[in-house]
């Protein structure tokens, strides 16, 4: 047997004033996004915002719906309206941050596995990594190069057999 080791590196930064002013500026986009979220049920509003590699910037936040579990996403709600507003734009950076009646918004969190999926398909699309920007309204930010890092065996089109 021939163990093997998947890591990769990511920066932690302090707090949001410790980032340069265009990340700075995009995570507090995703602290405001996270008032547009629809979430009545689990009452944890996420929000997302994206500048797209033409200079735009869209916004998603997640949005609930009684019927469990098809909700959506904040990313995935992202990144549906940037495909259709930008067709063809891709993504350079998501920032994506959140608040609850329940919690401390005070750490960063992650994309859920659908989210993950769904930006490695979107990376794969446009080849093109997109770098995030993890934090909530204070606390450490987690800067990730490349989205596609947080999936590691990803499920991908070359599976299907569509990179042959």
């Amino acid at each position: 047997m021939n163990p093997e080791k998947y890591s990769f590196d990511f920066e932690v930064y302090h707090s949001i004033n410790d980032l340069s002013a265009a990340d700075a500026e995009l995570l507090h986009d995703a602290q405001a996004a996270t008032t547009m979220a629809y979430a009545p049920y689990s009452h944890f509003q996420v929000g997302a915002m994206a500048l797209l590699a033409n200079g735009k910037k869209v916004a998603g936040s997640n949005q609930e719906n009684a019927s469990y579990p098809v909700g959506l996403c904040a990313e995935r709600v992202l990144l549906s309206a940037a495909s259709s507003l930008y067709p063809g734009i891709p993504i350079h950076t998501i920032a994506i941050s959140y608040q609850g009646e329940s919690v401390v918004s005070n750490r960063p969190i992650s994309p859920c596995g659908i989210c993950r999926q769904t930006l490695v398909e979107y990376e794969t699309r446009f080849k093109h990594p997109i770098r995030l920007i993890l934090g909530g309204k204070e606390g450490k930010i987690w800067v990730i190069p490349q989205s596609g890092l947080l999936l590691p065996f990803g499920f991908t089109g070359d599976d299907l057999g569509e990179g042959n």
